[in-house]
């Protein structure tokens, strides 16, 4: 396929609070962009710029290229399996791309499904949360076929900067499952070390100011750190979604014998958020755990 503004048409389901900038960086790319989600309201600012609004069906008939960017595991699978769903209803030659969090397993799934009615599929999860939605730096991570992953570059590089063919169907989702289990611990860390500073005295902002560049640095330090501080919890990233990759990671590790228990234990904390109401809020409310 020719990655090309005039010869392709683009699907994109899923307008939250990624998606949403996601697609707007196609549509502002020049691309023909058609866009689907279950609140349609949200699709309001892209629609008033030029995009189309298409039941999944009619998307999948129409497009060449298809982007999902759905919350959960069970959502992804009723995109792609329902009756009206992509698989039933894509183009042969066209491409797909999951760029949910889900199951690598269900990444294998609809490979292998697709592969059999001629259209292609990459699992292509990304982390930078909004932020990098918005800025178009997120990281991408890829599973597929590699020439399909290349002929697609010019799109990802529309959303992300780091962007990284990882191997066969599946290895994009193992990926982030990497990338979720280095954040969980990390967000222990960067809640406990600006409440060890409120408690020692210290002014917290000048912590920040002194580690957040040093062997203690990381991206979670550098843009929650702050939210933490000022009671910000808008969420860049739900903690209901946190949880969910949380439990596919704590699932995998199961499945090949390995012991995590790192990610146990954010796991149980974040639990407990959820049970306390704040699984919408951002994951930077771990801090509330220690605040309350």
């Amino acid at each position: 396929m020719l990655i090309d503004p005039n010869n392709i048409k683009v699907g994109f389901i899923g307008i939250g609070v990624m998606g949403k900038s996601m697609a707007g960086h196609i549509l502002d790319a020049g691309y023909k962009l058609f866009v689907y989600n279950r609140t349609k309201s949200k699709t309001e600012e892209l629609l008033n710029k030029g995009a189309v609004f298409l039941p999944i069906n009619e998307l999948a008939k129409n497009c060449d290229l298809i982007i999902t960017m759905v919350g959960f595991p069970e959502d992804v699978s009723e995109v792609y399996f329902s009756e009206n769903g992509l698989i039933n209803n894509s183009k042969e030659g066209s491409i797909l791309i999951d760029m949910t969090t889900s199951p690598p397993s269900l990444a294998v799934k609809i490979y292998d499904e697709l592969k059999k009615k001629g259209v292609f599929f990459l699992d292509a999860p990304v982390s930078g949360g909004d932020i990098g939605a918005k800025n178009a730096t997120l990281s991408i991570m890829v599973g597929g076929d590699e020439e399909i992953f290349t002929s697609v570059l010019p799109i990802f590089g529309l959303m992300g900067k780091n962007i990284v063919y990882q191997g066969k169907a599946g290895s994009g989702q193992h990926t982030k499952m990497c990338n979720q289990i280095a954040i969980a611990s990390n967000m222990i860390g960067v809640a406990e070390s600006l409440y060890y500073g409120i408690k020692a005295g210290l002014n917290p902002e000048m912590v920040l100011k002194s580690i957040s560049t040093g062997a203690a640095g990381s991206w979670s330090l550098t843009n929650l750190g702050p939210k933490m501080l000022n009671e910000d919890y808008a969420p860049g990233f739900y903690i209901k979604h946190f949880i969910k990759d949380m439990k596919i990671a704590l699932d995998e590790s199961i499945r090949m014998g390995i012991n995590l228990p790192g990610l146990k234990l954010a796991l149980s904390l974040y639990e407990e958020l959820s049970r306390m109401g704040y699984e919408n809020s951002g994951t930077q409310a771990i801090f509330k755990l220690y605040t309350k």
